[in-house]
């Protein structure tokens, strides 16, 4: 076991003596005088004494009722851990044949089956970055010359000796870990990737943190080759790259982090480093983490999770130091439309950084010490900024909290899914209830089940305040108050033969599933909730209290990870590709929840009525999963918060605790659109909203282009908050207009879709367009996981989207014109009927047409074969009418309007060249130097993207200029 002193001193504790096991059923007569024998046999079968012990226990099937009596069960401990797979499958697999006890061909189900790291721990209640003490006078430490690692303290011990303090109280505090976050940079040939096989690692920047301190107190950078002075920085530089790779190498074995970070370490960083050090031969490098010995590889890794989607990726194992790379903790915990470091940096932190392309870097690396030095910056900044996000973030705080709550080791959280949180808790419980789970073999199937009511709408648009009633951690309530679990679940079978009386004994769920009542067993996963909930309140109860910052971070990531934890219970039961799939639970689960929306439903339209003294008859518009929306019929927001929370109250005391109805929010005013599809001013107090919330509209989807959002988001402030329809349809119009004349800037026009899968069943836009790039530039090409960003471009007529999907920054260079009806027709017309078409009935088509959409502009391609032979006709500055005279810059209709035309030329250059020089202004402060070239290829910016439009429209602008000049003799 690796970890930390309070002092910040690293500890590495060898533990001996714990050996791994499994369950078995005994057979029928079976005794504890046969375990010997049975040992013997097991030991002769599969060669040495690979079996321990053998012994016959007391224990519970965690899988149904089938009485109050405990089951005989082998327990079977081997001796090494190689060892126990052999001899779990020869059980499992019928190969067993002990007298006529085991029959060879009889198959046996294993109880606790689970990872030998987690059976450890769950064993001696340890959790993931807990504290631990070992007794004195139970250890022995190691000389220097027997230490294996670099940890400052070493020593041996058994595991009676380990004393573990649950996070609680002092033991809630969170080690000074030192952090080392890092990046590298590598000097590629031109169009190609860079190869580690080839290419040289030129740079590495290097920040380190003790955790609670804000700044660094290591800065430095790596160069190869000299480089000028950065101010608050050391810089090293190295003749050649060997040098540079052993200092590196004796730099982590120095610092010896806790935690080392980056943002795409995993992928890049790390097997880059390690494929070049073997390139070149520094046999030194590889020992990266603890182990003095232990060399350190990438491994290619593959993930799949219904939750967190499919990724491709690699592993470096760091013996002792835990690895934290921010580009997979932003994948898994944020949906963004890009991962990019600078979208997700603007993000959160509010600021971007100089994205130089990896074509760009040899040249500045070849170009002399103040060039090196520019890019050494750019480096160090991308090393800086990880460390930002994790603290900004509270990802370190987070993690550990989960990883405390949920038992597991801190590197489970990012490379397992969430299935293993839900075991680790339920063996944990299993274990001090005396049951064992069995290993079921979880190959999935193809049965559903129906999910939680979703109340039709009543669409349009309300004017009047909406109560929203929700249930208290609905699915958890559900099944602590029906008493639902694998332990409570009984068959027809069991209760005629226990003679068991409904409603007394069991209960019969709604969908015809049979449960046993508290008052004949307590079910484990009831339990299990009641803990998670218990913990988080009170977890939110020292909050309120605490006013230590990092206390308070602590705490919050706490109640956090108890959340999510017993919200993810329900659906380790229907999880049918899962450990341990009970769909009887979740089907039982989910029936409830049905049945109370509608009984909640029945019971507010029957109490509020006029007929009971009430203003108006109540009305419930809306009902999804765990809340309903109720329309009162009042006008004042004190009324409906009042009128809310009395109805939560009435309806509560109908349903079994601890399940409860809670007001939570007014809706006013409310668009409800359709299913899952609704925006409003959220209110929980009358003085001023809170803010406005929207639910699956294109301001939440990331499926859509900017301007989408951008759109819909200001009709519904217009709508919602300015109570200005009028203005809304105005404002609409405009958009279409200037988007149909090339107006809106390629920035917001820019899609991203996640690229999730090799094989696609239909050719998809963002698919295309990887596989061109990935012909293109095959480094820098898209990857499986990544989000693909695009625009869609003019094509031949009829050509389909995919055929037209194309990279930003290509299309900006090479001036391929923007397909702008396909973003009308297929991005912006469905969304704006969507919430136009609730108010203004049959007449929102109106915006789609007219007046404001027959005026078009289509940009001119500088690509394609046909260019070449292209002849540029000159157009009046007026009416754009052909003109025969090349020098003439106005038709004989406008020659009269010709001085107007020429100030409004160079007005609208004017105007240009200020838009330019502040975006162009933006870039510089952005790299950090007022004196440098721009060199960022960042197509998450927007304003990289308007500053390489801007000049594009304004080239011409010389042009029109002088030929009106030459015409007035100016």
């Amino acid at each position: 076991m690796y970890g930390s002193t309070n002092e910040g001193n690293p500890v590495l504790v060898h533990v001996h003596g714990f050996l791994p096991y499994f369950y078995v059923h005994a057979p029928r007569g079976f005794t504890m005088s046969a375990c010997p024998d049975l040992r013997n046999y097991l030991n002769t079968t599969f060669g040495g004494q690979c079996v321990a012990e053998v012994s016959l226990e007391s224990k519970k099937n965690l899988m149904q009722y089938t009485g109050p009596e405990n089951i005989a069960f082998l327990k079977i401990t081997a001796s090494d851990l190689r060892s126990l797979p052999r001899i779990r499958g020869a059980f499992e697999r019928g190969e067993i044949a002990f007298r006529d006890l085991f029959v060879t061909g009889e198959t046996c189900v294993s109880f606790d089956n689970i990872a030998y790291t987690l059976r450890f721990m769950i064993d001696h209640n340890i959790v993931g970055m807990n504290w631990i003490e070992i007794q004195a006078n139970q250890y022995t430490l190691r000389s220097p010359n027997e230490c294996i690692s670099r940890c400052q303290i070493e020593l041996d011990c058994s595991p009676s000796a380990i004393r573990s303090h649950a996070p609680h109280g002092e033991w809630l505090r969170m080690a000074p870990l030192r952090t080392l976050s890092f990046d590298i940079e590598c000097a590629g040939r031109k169009g190609v990737f860079p190869d580690p096989n080839v290419d040289p690692v030129i740079q590495i920047a290097n920040m380190v943190t003790r955790h609670g301190e804000s700044t660094p107190f290591v800065k430095n950078i790596f160069t190869l080759g000299t480089c000028s002075h950065i101010v608050g920085c050391h810089v090293m530089s190295f003749e050649n790259e060997v040098q540079l790779l052993e200092a590196w190498s004796d730099f982590v074995q120095r610092v010896d982090p806790d935690v080392v970070i980056g943002y795409n370490i995993s992928n890049f960083d790390f097997p880059y480093l390690l494929d070049r050090a073997k390139a070149l031969k520094v046999t030194t490098f590889p020992f990266l983490g603890r182990e003095k010995n232990a060399r350190s590889e990438a491994k290619d890794t593959h993930f799949s999770s219904k939750a967190y989607g499919t990724r491709d990726s690699k592993h470096t194992e760091l013996q002792g130091r835990i690895q934290l790379d921010m580009l997979q903790v932003m994948q898994r915990d944020y949906k963004l439309r890009s991962y990019s470091l600078n979208s997700v940096s603007f993000e959160f932190l509010k600021e971007q950084k100089e994205d130089v392309h990896h074509s760009l870097i040899t040249e500045l690396q070849n170009s002399g010490p103040e060039a090196r030095r520019r890019l050494a910056v750019y480096c160090l900044k991308d090393a800086y900024l990880p460390q930002r996000l994790m603290d900004k973030l509270m990802c370190l705080i987070n993690y550990t909290e989960m990883a405390r709550v949920t038992g597991v080791p801190f590197n489970y959280l990012l490379s397992r899914g969430q299935q293993i949180k839900v075991i680790s808790q339920l063996f944990r419980k299993a274990r001090e209830d005396g049951y064992l789970i069995p290993a079921y073999k979880g190959e999935g199937g193809d049965e559903q089940y129906e999910g939680a009511t979703v109340l039709d709408p009543k669409q349009g648009y309300y004017d009047k305040p909406v109560a929203t009633l929700d249930f208290a951690s609905l699915y958890p309530s559900i099944m602590m108050a029906h008493n639902l679990c694998y332990t409570t679940l009984v068959d027809k079978h069991t209760i005629d033969r226990l003679k068991l009386v409904e409603d007394k004994d069991y209960v019969v769920t709604p969908n015809n599933n049979y449960f046993v009542c508290k008052t004949v067993r307590k079910g484990l996963l009831p339990d299990v909730l009641e803990a998670l909930l218990a913990a988080r309140k009170a977890a939110k109860s020292d909050l309120k209290n605490e006013t230590d910052p990092l206390r308070r971070a602590v705490l919050d990531g706490r109640q956090l990870a108890l959340k999510v934890s017993a919200n993810s219970v329900y659906g380790f039961t229907g999880a049918t590709v899962g450990r341990l799939p009970c769909l009887e639970i979740s089907m039982s689960v989910t029936a409830y929840g049905r049945q109370m929306i509608e009984e909640t439903k029945r019971q507010v339209e029957k109490h509020y009525t006029v007929k009971n003294g009430y203003e108006h008859d109540a009305v419930v518009i809306y009902g999804d999963t765990d809340s309903v929306m109720v329309k009162f019929g009042v006008s004042e927001l004190e009324k409906a918060m009042q009128l809310g929370a009395e109805a939560a109250e009435f309806v509560s005391k109908s349903f079994v605790k601890p399940i409860r109805l809670e007001f939570e929010k007014i809706y006013f005013p409310y668009l409800l659109i359709n299913k899952k599809r609704y925006a409003g001013l959220y209110w929980t107090r009358p003085e001023h909203y809170d803010k406005m919330d929207t639910k699956g509209i294109e301001t939440v989807r990331r499926d859509n282009c900017r301007l989408v959002r951008t759109v819909i988001e200001t009709c519904l402030r217009k709508m919602l908050i300015d109570r200005d329809v009028r203005g809304a349809e105005d404002y609409t119009k405009q958009v279409i207009s200037d988007l149909l004349q090339n107006k809106i800037d390629m920035s917001q026009l820019v899609i991203s879709k996640a690229l999730a899968k090799a094989d696609y069943a239909a050719k998809q836009a963002h698919v295309e367009l990887a596989e061109r790039m990935r012909k293109r530039d095959p480094g820098s090409a898209p990857a499986l996981g990544d989000r693909v960003a695009y625009v869609i471009v003019k094509g031949s007529k009829g050509s389909a989207a995919y055929e037209k999907s194309e990279d930003p920054l290509y299309a900006l260079e090479h001036n391929i014109p923007i397909d702008t009806r396909y973003y009308l027709d297929n991005q912006l017309s469905k969304p704006l009927l969507r919430i136009f078409e609730p108010i203004l009935g049959a007449r929102a088509s109106s915006l789609l047409s007219g007046e404001h959409t027959r005026v078009l502009q289509v940009a001119t391609s500088n690509v394609g074969a046909l260019m070449k032979f292209a002849v540029k006709t000159v157009q009046c500055l007026g009416c754009r009418t052909p003109l025969k005279d090349q020098k003439a810059a106005v038709c004989m209709n406008c020659k009269p309007r010709e001085t107007e035309l020429y100030f409004e030329k160079v007005q609208r250059a004017s105007e240009a060249e200020v838009e330019f020089s502040r975006l162009w202004t933006c870039c510089q402060r952005c790299q950090g130097s007022l004196a440098h070239d721009v060199l960022c290829s960042n197509q998450d910016c927007p304003h990289l993207l308007q500053a390489g439009s801007v000049p594009k429209w304004t080239l011409k602008m010389p042009t029109e200029l002088y030929s009106v000049s030459i015409r007035h003799g100016r």
